[in-house]
């Protein structure tokens, strides 16, 4: 397992590290500059463009062992040094190419909108249009959600729904340093560890890509930590969006034989504070009369800094909250039935809600 580790994680994220080394070098010569403004945190111009470290890293790294697996498959005898647990499932890689390379077709997609967009500011119509057309395409495609319902238009809708909250979401996110693409990251392992070790038989193919996706995160994190030498951009943060909900709908999270059917709750744990700043970010827009893609200062992370926290401590408790509520999805598989179910999703509302109070009342103190 250690080895399995190793091998998806460093090759991506020494990938993502130089590419997105390369582009601190490459964007300010082709003016993809992030230049402060009323709505943004930062105060000096910084080079965008960083997400890209994050897509070579992927792709690069998922197609190579797509390319081993494929010539391992075609020697006469399997090589001694492939693991043994992993020579059933090799032939399972190859039947699953189909859902890689639409998923990696999307990534690709709204990667290249999320550039063309840091290039060149696009209006939200235009975007919200090609990130539903990717989120029906993959739902058309197979990468969807059932929930245990006989009904298939209903998964179909909770598909598309599901995509395209999670890559605005991530999109939203992007607005500290280190902020979305910490998130990614634990959201990554989290949901790995699930695949790996939380279920009777590993999940080597999602759990995999989740790993690849996690190397190139922390790759281009090193470039990102506060204080940021580089912004991923919306290439970046909807790539983000787009791999991390389409992955939760490739992974199985039931399994019959030890969990019970509740685990399809794990999603929305794990993924609990993007989608809390999501609809708190889109009611408050709304509640003032004002487009909720119009772009402001009233996500999570800037309403904990008007607590008086620094930034840098306002992404660290964002990052704490959501391992709090990703280790309720761990806890999933380790309680019994729904009503269990009920218990975790229950202790996940209420660090939600918690903190809805504290920055509610907090902002209304500092008002006056």
């Amino acid at each position: 397992m250690l080895w399995f580790i190793a091998a998806c994680l460093i090759p991506s994220f020494v990938v993502s590290c130089a590419v997105t080394g390369l582009m601190r070098w490459f964007s300010p010569r082709v003016g993809l500059i992030d230049h402060p403004a009323a709505r943004k945190v930062h105060s000096t111009p910084t080079p965008l463009g960083g997400g890209l470290g994050i897509v070579c890293g992927f792709l690069l790294t998922t197609m190579a062992a797509y390319g081993a697996v494929w010539w391992i498959q075609r020697q006469p005898t399997l090589p001694e040094w492939l693991p043994a647990e992993l020579q059933p499932h090799l032939a399972g890689v190859l039947s699953r190419s189909g859902e890689l390379w639409k998923l990696i077709a999307a990534g690709i997609l709204v990667a290249t909108m999320g550039l063309l967009d840091d290039l060149r500011p696009l209006p939200w119509q235009p975007r919200l249009l090609l990130q539903l057309g990717v989120a029906v395409g993959l739902a058309a495609g197979g990468i969807r959600a059932t929930v245990f319902v006989s009904q298939p238009w209903i998964g179909f809708i909770l598909t598309v729904l599901w995509i395209g909250v999670l890559i605005n979401a991530f999109n939203f996110l992007d607005n500290m340093d280190a902020l979305s693409s910490g998130i990614g990251l634990i959201a990554s392992l989290i949901f790995a560890s699930v695949m790996l070790t939380a279920v009777a038989e590993p999940r080597w193919f999602v759990g995999g890509v989740l790993l690849v996706l996690a190397g190139s995160i922390a790759g281009f994190m090193c470039h990102n930590w506060p204080p940021a030498r580089i912004f991923m951009g919306d290439s970046g943060s909807m790539f983000l969006g787009v791999m991390l909900s389409s992955l939760t709908l490739m992974g199985t999270f039931y399994d019959a034989g030890q969990s019970s059917k509740s685990v399809i709750l794990a999603p929305l744990c794990v993924l609990a504070v993007p989608l809390y700043d999501f609809t708190s970010v889109m009611l408050i827009r709304l509640s003032q009369g004002r487009s909720p893609f119009q772009p402001d200062k009233s996500h999570f992370s800037h309403r904990l800094v008007e607590l008086g926290l620094s930034r840098k401590h306002a992404v660290l408790t964002v990052h704490l909250c959501t391992i709090t509520t990703g280790l309720g999805a761990l806890l999933l598989y380790h309680v019994q039935g729904w009503s269990g179910a009920i218990l975790v999703l229950s202790l996940v509302l209420c660090v939600l809600a918690i903190i809805a109070i504290l920055e509610t009342v907090g902002r209304r103190d500092s008002k006056p």
